[in-house]
């Protein structure tokens, strides 16, 4: 096994985790805060949007099931990149897109993957990715009560209505990525 991690930044943790947790070849799901000021910030703190932490996921993933490309793929297929500090309802710094790697080489992958995307996206339709591509700074695994929401309360509203959607066009799109555990 060849375990590697990539940290991502897509709007509220939680639609991140609730997808990648399904993803054939991601063996872990962390949610966790980033590229902030401030060392080991509460959600209170982050939600404030003065910390300047971004709400991430923390995957590690086996590379010799899953690249590094295909992660990236159902990343910009499950969130909006053209949408700067912003996930649908979700307003604030701290739901922008951002990809925060630790490994030069998965640098050179993000950035090869977001500027297919920034010209798919301009070619459909205009405009394009907002998404930032940096190195990994400050992290901090987020509250205990953070990780598994989606298992744990999938009829909560914001789970119900946000987080299932994302779940389920994964599913579709993305069908021969799903653990046979999560089909």
């Amino acid at each position: 096994m060849d375990v590697q991690q990539v940290t991502l930044g897509g709007g509220c943790f939680w639609c991140l985790e609730a997808v990648f947790e399904r993803v054939d070849g991601v063996v872990a799901v962390e949610n966790g805060y980033c590229n902030g000021a401030l060392a080991n910030p509460s959600y209170e703190q982050v939600c404030s949007g003065r910390t300047g932490h971004a709400e991430v996921v923390q995957l590690s993933f086996d590379a010799e099931r899953i690249t590094l490309r295909e992660l990236l793929e159902i990343f910009y297929v499950i969130h909006d990149p053209t949408t700067r500090d912003r996930q649908g309802n979700d307003v604030g710094s701290q739901y922008r897109s951002g990809i925060y790697w630790q490994d030069p080489a998965h640098e050179a992958v993000a950035r090869a993957v977001t500027a297919e995307v920034d010209a798919a996206i301009a070619a459909a339709r205009g405009g394009g990715v907002v998404t930032e591509i940096v190195p990994r700074a400050n992290y901090s695994r987020a509250e205990d009560y953070h990780q598994h929401y989606y298992v744990q309360h999938p009829e909560q509203g914001y789970c119900a209505y946000v987080v299932a959607p994302k779940v389920e066009k994964f599913k579709r799109t993305f069908a021969a990525r799903v653990k046979p555990a999560a089909a």
